[in-house]
């Protein structure tokens, strides 16, 4: 593995997770209470024996490097780094700006020449996922492979979202189709019986292989295929790769989803406050770290809890919580209930001359205030609800702005920083 180079794609726009992303990159989302979404594969790397990890990142980075330098140190004795490669104008390049992901690793080539590293791992900044790329390194070298991409079975309903290719009897990739939409395209890529045996699936549903974005190069090939000026891996390097070169398909059986919408961001998240969430963030052998914050434990003063999942440093006061994620820093006042929430917490705690400022101002303290009733939201960093605030997509449109919120996919989103005055009914 010290052979090998991790680059992590990190510079998405994210427009599908807005609001989310309006101050922030989509790596940079909080996750189930106290991680990033960047957390996933930088773990992953690590946990992999992977400790030489580039990050490329672009679009409101700003949080996104303050993370990433504050939880990813090694030590001086070792050659590992987490290092952020920003987009950036040169000589060659007055734009700067990436034109997709294969154009963000093209144009950072000159960086990853300077290491001695046989296999570059390529990988996305907003998935989740736990995966040792060992495993997919050691079938890459066995196949004598040039190209690997890492890959899952999918049903029909959700392939048109993903590059789904197909492969021969000893799973080399012979097509490539990214996102397709036409059903006749559709009944030629699904998988044969005899394929669908082979993974142990079941049942009369039609199945596709889909790529996960996890791709691994051989660096020589690498340089060869980014030779040109091709922007995106999914869309034109991989497609045209297949004649040219020999690739090879990593199978993955285990837990994959790509958090792209709110949606998928919402249900994956209330998933961990199952008794057995489909992702185990309790996993001592390969963990996810982050940045550590040395906060205090949480207080609870008289709390009804139930399937909740509840961060470090927050202070609860006879409220009622339900399916939902509390984040770091957290304040909730007495009588409070929220069901189904996502709250991310804050970057600070209110001083007492903090709060005596805002309640001159009119302005609640941080947190959700006194006797509030909230179902099915996302609650940013740093928003500040009053007391007896309404909040609800209930009998309100799929897709909605208002005056401090917006509804994304029938659920509520209230954007970081904001404020809700006491007694408002969203």
């Amino acid at each position: 593995m010290n052979r090998v180079l991790a680059v992590i794609m990190g510079g998405g726009q994210g427009t599908r997770l807005f609001p989310l992303t309006k101050d922030r990159s989509k790596p940079a989302v909080p996750l189930v209470g106290k991680y990033r979404l960047v957390d996933i594969p930088i773990s992953n790397c690590i946990n992999s024996g992977i400790r030489r990890i580039y990050l490329l990142t672009q679009f409101n980075s700003t949080s996104l490097h303050r993370h990433v330098q504050q939880s990813y140190q090694f030590d001086l004795f070792s050659s590992g780094f987490v290092e952020i490669l920003a987009a950036q104008q040169t000589f060659s390049n007055s734009t700067g700006w990436y034109q997709g992901t294969a154009d963000a690793v093209r144009q950072n080539m000159v960086h990853f020449r300077n290491h001695q590293c046989d296999y570059i791992v390529i990988l996305s900044g907003d998935q989740l996922y736990r995966m040792d790329f060992k495993e997919m390194l050691a079938e890459h070298i066995a196949r004598g492979s040039d190209i690997t991409i890492a890959t899952l079975p999918v049903k029909r309903h959700g392939a048109s979202a993903l590059g789904i290719l197909q492969t021969d009897d000893e799973q080399k990739i012979v097509r490539f189709e990214e996102k397709p939409k036409d059903p006749a395209l559709l009944d030629d890529l699904k998988m044969t019986d005899a394929v669908k045996a082979r993974f142990e699936l079941t049942g009369s549903d039609d199945y596709y292989l889909a790529s996960m974005g996890i791709y691994i190069f051989s660096t020589q090939v690498l340089e060869t295929v980014l030779a040109n000026d091709k922007a995106d891996f999914g869309k034109h390097i991989i497609p045209d790769s297949i004649n040219k070169f020999k690739m090879g398909a990593f199978i993955f059986n285990g837990y994959w989803e790509d958090i792209g919408t709110i949606k998928s961001f919402f249900e994956a998240n209330l998933d961990a406050t199952v008794p057995v969430p489909a992702f185990n963030y309790f996993d001592l052998e390969r963990p996810i770290y982050t940045h550590p914050r040395y906060l205090p434990a949480t207080k609870m003063n008289g709390a009804n809890v139930k399937d909740t999942i509840v961060a470090d440093g927050c202070i609860i006061t006879e409220a009622f919580l339900e399916r939902s994620i509390v984040g770091i820093r957290s304040m909730i006042g007495r009588g409070s209930s929220l069901k189904e929430v996502i709250m991310m917490g804050a970057d600070m705690y209110d001083s007492d001359s903090d709060r005596q400022r805002q309640r001159d101002q009119g302005k609640p303290p941080m947190g959700v205030g006194n006797h509030c009733e909230i179902r099915r939201s996302i609650i940013d960093k740093n928003a500040r609800i009053g007391d007896y605030v309404r909040i609800s997509p209930d009998g309100k449109p799929e897709e909605m702005d208002g005056p401090n919120f917006y509804i994304r996919e029938g659920i509520v989103c209230i954007p970081k920083n904001a404020i809700i005055p006491n007694g408002t009914v969203i």
